[in-house]
């Protein structure tokens, strides 16, 4: 039996469509009051529409002939970490295809006062919650501004409350797909162009710069311990090493496709021939300056029977000796790459003294990006001013800011500002992304692309292959939401295999496939 389609069809969306209007085209719509037709206009966020929500909505078309539906736009959502958990265009959409409601208005104001002056509905329709131990505040300046052209206020009568944020905070439902179609709708990306993006990501030049660090891993077996001292005893069984650090940036940065060249600094030991091995048989260019005065930094875990039992770092974290730095310089100066990536681990390479020459050999016209996993370690995310795109996650952002209270949304907002960036993309985990750019008259200051993880077995290398699909496709595509939205699919990738490994662009297509199935609901 073939399955039946629930999905809108073209005609029915821009029916749902044609009901969201501006505060000024209501006005022209209802005209001025008194009117023979009564309209009356309800206000909140909706983030998820619950039964208390129809029931206030039903009780309002009762009121009257014409029922406009408000709601909060995203910028002044600030209650909750995380919030709003759907975005104002799907929010706006889910309520216009009620049939119940008559208009649907995106208030960019943070209280709804503005817009009652302007659209003048004869009732204002509150929850009893807002009049139940005397009059609100706010609901008092809303009354005020109603009085003013002879509107009135009407409470719903006592009922059950379902909270919207009690969903959201304990059983979130998977509204991905259907949040990432809302924001592809409203910036007019369709998943051709992300195909096409993604198959064009062979013409991109990436240029890493920063620190190698070699992971290891040591299995051992416990043996025993000492009765006399807390020593654990282990039997060494096996070492692996990977390339980390900048070092599997790069490999990320080839792995999606590019052409990719990476400076960087290492030591004079057998650490650095198999670096230098592993990236030149994995295709990475690399132009490295020996440092006999340094270790090839190494970090080494050392596990048994699945636990972690300890970790050593053989490493030196002195800046980088002016001789190192002129070379990195005249490195960066010349390159010839669409974008560069300052990847900074915070092992010599990058510091207060270093970061200013470095950035200003940067050559004009080129995509400049900077990834700070420094939360852990002196170094901050605001020495990379003016970049096009930095990428830190909530915490490194916390500790850029010295910010610990903050929701994740005003926290983006802070560090987009004192950065000084053209774009920001703000990882949250298993919450996805945040990304904030320059306000214009199309397009909204941030947006959010959900996570499409749909099993994390080990989230080390998420971040790593975000950078690198979301760089290129910025540098091929000059569009940030592209950027976000494969960034983020490679990242959920990364996440659901073991290892900090480079993803197949072929694996990224095949999960944008499936995404769209779903937005088609085939």
């Amino acid at each position: 039996m073939k399955k039946k389609k629930t999905q809108f069809t073209k005609a029915e969306h821009q029916t749902f469509a044609r009901k969201i209007k501006t505060a000024q085209e209501l006005r022209k719509i209802l005209g001025a009051p008194p009117r023979r037709k009564k309209a009356i206009m309800c206000h909140g966020t909706f983030d998820l529409v619950h039964p208390g929500h129809i029931r206030h909505l039903i009780y309002a078309k009762s009121k009257a002939d014409i029922l406009i539906a408000s709601l909060t736009s995203d910028t002044h959502i600030q209650k909750a970490n995380f919030r709003p958990f759907v975005p104002q265009d799907l929010r706006a959409m889910n309520l216009a295809a009620l049939e119940v409601v008559d208009y649907v208005v995106i208030d960019d104001n943070s209280t709804p006062i503005e817009n009652l002056k302007i659209i003048r509905p004869d009732y204002f329709a509150k929850g009893y919650e807002y009049n139940k131990g005397g009059l609100n505040p706010k609901t008092k300046e809303e009354k005020d501004a109603l009085d003013t052209y002879g509107g009135e206020i009407l409470f719903t009568p006592g009922d059950i409350v379902y909270s919207s944020s009690h969903i959201i905070e304990h059983e979130p439902p998977n509204l991905a797909a259907d949040k990432l179609h809302a924001l592809m709708q409203a910036e007019g990306i369709t998943f051709k162009k992300l195909r096409d993006t993604l198959a064009s990501f062979n013409k991109a030049k990436i240029h890493v710069v920063g620190d190698t660090i070699v992971d290891s891993y040591t299995y051992c077996t416990l043996i025993g311990g000492n009765t006399k001292t807390p020593t654990m005893s282990l039997r060494f069984d096996s070492q692996v090493d990977f390339v980390g650090g900048a070092g599997v940036v790069a490999k990320h940065m080839k792995g999606a496709g590019a052409d990719v060249s990476f400076t960087t600094v290492l030591g004079e030991d057998a650490l650095k021939d198999f670096v230098l091995k592993d990236l030149r048989d994995y295709g990475v260019k690399c132009d490295a300056v020996v440092d006999r005065t340094r270790p090839t930094t190494q970090k080494n875990l050392f596990t048994t029977q699945g636990y972690r039992m300890l970790k050593v770092d053989k490493l030196d974290n002195r800046p980088i000796s002016d001789k190192v730095l002129e070379h990195f310089k005249s490195a960066i100066a010349g390159s010839k790459a669409d974008a560069i990536i300052f990847s900074d681990f915070r092992h010599g390479i990058f510091n207060r003294t270093t970061i200013p020459p470095l950035v200003a050999a940067l050559p004009k016209g080129l995509l400049r990006i900077a990834d700070s996993q420094v939360a852990s370690r002196w170094g901050n995310i605001l020495e990379f001013q003016c970049f096009d795109l930095i990428t830190p996650n909530e915490r490194e952002a916390r500790f850029a800011l010295g910010d610990q209270d903050s929701t994740v949304r005003p926290l983006a907002e802070e560090l987009y500002k004192r950065a000084n960036c053209k774009y920001l993309m703000l990882k949250m985990g298993e919450r996805g992304m945040i990304t904030y750019r320059a306000p214009g008259n199309a397009v909204r200051t941030f947006f959010t692309v959900d996570t499409f993880t749909n099993k994390v077995v080990d989230a080390v290398g998420a971040g790593d292959a975000l950078l690198a699909y979301s760089t290129i496709a910025l540098a091929v595509s000059k569009c940030i939401v592209t950027a976000s939205i494969l960034g983020t699919i490679a990242a959920a990738l990364a996440c659901e295999r073991d290892g900090n490994h480079p993803i197949d662009p072929a694996d990224v297509l095949k999960r944008l496939e499936n995404v769209e199935r779903q937005v088609k609901y085939e």
